[in-house]
Parts: C-alpha cells; sequence; structure tokens
C-alpha cells in the first residue's frame, strides 16, 4: 500500500482529465493511489476513467457520488483515503514529472513533527513561473494562514497534507448549496498547525472559464451559508480587536456582496458591524475598480 493518496475531484472534465492521468503516469516515483471523486458528472467522465484503469498503468480508484459540490466530493475523498498523505490535484491541472519523489523526500522531515499538519509547495503557470511569489527564505514552517497574513505570500500553492488531520476538519455542508471556500477547512487547521514550506513548483494549473475561479463571484451569490460562515469562522478566530473589527469588515463586504441585509442583521457584533461600514465599502469596491481597470486596458492584471 503507497504511503501517497492523490485526490481529483471532477465534474463534466472528460474533455481534459487526460492532461492529469498523463502527468500521472510520467511520475519519476508511482508509489501512489490516484483517488477519483466523480461529482456526478452527465459526460462521459466515467468511460474515459475506466479506460485509464484498464490501461494499468498506476493504480485508481474511481467513485462516483451524486452532485452535490466539489466540498462535498473532498469530504468523501478524505474519509475515503487510506493513506498517511493526501493531496488535492484537480482534473484540469497536473503535475510536474518529479511532484511525488520530492513529496517523499520532504516527508520525511514532516510526518513525526506533531506541529506540522503537512507541506505547502508552489503551484505555476508552468515549470518555471509560480503563480505570486516564491516561499519566504527566513522561515522553514508557517500556517497556511499566517504565510499569507503575517510573511506576505501572494498567489497560490500546492497543500499536502497528513490525512489523519484533514479526516478532522471536513467542509460543513449546507442543504441546498454546492460550495464552501477551501479557505474554511485552511482556517481551521492554522488554528493549530503550521506547515513544511517548499520553494518549489510541484503543481502546473490553469483556470478555465467554466470553472469556479472565473465565476467567483456568481458562486457566492448561490451559495451564500457557505461564503457567510466562512466570514463568521473568521471572526470567532480573531485573537484581538484589531483582528476582529477587520474580520467584521469581511463580513459586512461579503454582505455586500451577495446583496443581503439578513446575514448583516444577524451578525452579534452589532458595534462593530456599525464601524466597520466604511472599511467594509474599500473592500467591496476594491476588486469591482480593479477589474474595470483591466477590462479597459488601463492596468495590467
Amino acid at each position: 500500500m503507497p504511503k501517497l493518496t492523490i485526490f481529483t475531484p471532477t465534474y463534466n472534465r472528460g474533455y481534459i482529465i487526460r492532461k492529469c492521468y498523463e502527468s500521472l503516469c510520467s511520475q519519476s516515483n508511482k508509489d501512489f493511489l490516484w483517488l477519483i471523486v466523480d461529482d456526478g458528472s452527465t459526460d462521459n467522465t466515467e468511460d474515459i476513467v475506466n479506460s485509464f484503469i484498464n490501461e494499468d498503468k498506476i493504480k485508481i480508484i474511481y467513485h462516483r457520488q451524486k452532485n452535490s459540490g466539489k466540498h462535498v466530493a473532498h469530504n468523501k475523498g478524505v474519509l475515503m483515503c487510506e493513506t498517511e498523505i493526501f493531496v488535492c490535484v484537480d482534473s484540469d491541472d497536473y503535475l510536474l514529472d518529479d511532484a511525488v519523489q520530492i513529496i517523499y523526500e520532504t516527508w520525511a522531515n514532516v510526518e513525526k513533527q506533531k506541529n506540522l499538519a503537512g507541506i505547502i509547495a508552489l503551484k505555476g503557470k508552468n515549470h518555471k513561473e509560480a503563480i505570486g511569489t516564491r516561499m519566504p527564505h527566513d522561515i522553514e514552517s508557517s500556517s497556511i494562514l499566517n504565510l499569507y497574513e503575517k510573511h506576505r505570500f501572494k498567489g497560490d500553492t500546492t497543500l499536502i497534507f497528513k490525512s489523519n488531520i484533514l479526516k478532522k476538519h471536513l467542509f460543513p455542508v449546507f442543504e441546498g448549496e454546492k460550495f464552501v471556500t477551501e479557505a474554511v477547512v485552511y482556517d481551521q487547521i492554522s488554528q493549530k498547525y503550521e506547515m513544511k514550506l517548499v520553494d518549489k513548483i510541484l503543481y502546473v494549473c490553469e483556470y478555465l472559464a467554466d470553472g469556479y475561479s472565473k465565476n467567483i463571484m456568481s458562486v457566492y451569490k448561490r451559495n451564500p451559508k457557505g461564503y457567510m460562515f466562512y466570514f463568521t469562522q473568521k471572526i470567532e478566530n480573531a485573537k484581538s480587536f484589531k483582528d476582529r473589527y477587520k474580520a467584521v469588515s469581511y463580513y459586512v463586504a461579503g454582505c455586500l456582496g451577495i446583496r443581503s441585509m439578513f446575514y448583516y442583521k444577524i451578525c452579534n457584533y452589532k458595534f462593530l458591524k456599525i464601524i466597520s461600514i466604511p472599511k467594509a465599502m474599500l473592500i467591496y469596491a476594491k476588486p469591482i475598480i480593479k477589474n474595470k481597470l483591466v477590462k479597459y486596458n488601463l492596468i495590467k492584471f
């Protein structure tokens, strides 16, 4: 039994999942299991995956569920995982050829350290160009949250977790909704654990026109319970008045984003939600202004 599960949640990605598959077949170290949870695809994904299984090049487990959302598929993958290490690779992305080998080499410095939940490495636009900044060179580990807020990292990362820790931090599920941001789980883990930092690109990512990242605000509007749960958790985890003020400001900005007075009214921090309105309006307006400037070629994204 391998120590590593590479997990792929998928929905109607039959036309592109082969790229991910081929990257796994090209790994210099093939000691891993590819676990695919199909979130109720209506295309030919199942047939394509079965053809991969028949090729017998790598170990594959395929599970199909009723369409429920990526976060529910992730929960299922975590609960099905029987290996020590868990990494999520989306079906429209792929790993570089030495990714599995680097994970194993780094894991020797991670597995016995109880304060570490796993590894953070880089994602790239290609094998040379990172999506965002490089890792800070003056520290060896950080929580996911502090990497962004304290160490000013910007961009996307490859996250490799101890599966037993993920099993204790599953996504909340809200009736009638199909999306919860990954940051909900990452913020929970950040309260207790740090991650080993690796300044190497392991994973190449392409944002598709039909993906969550391109349509994120419309996704939030369709899934307000999960969206506002994220901000509520931020408020609850705040450790100072300054942090709580900031979290409430983002909560109020979230209310503006999804056009909801309901969530504004039920916020228990009556004083903070009033004084945070100016900051919240700036938070809300900033991406709108930036998108307009990009649209009219006044700035580069």
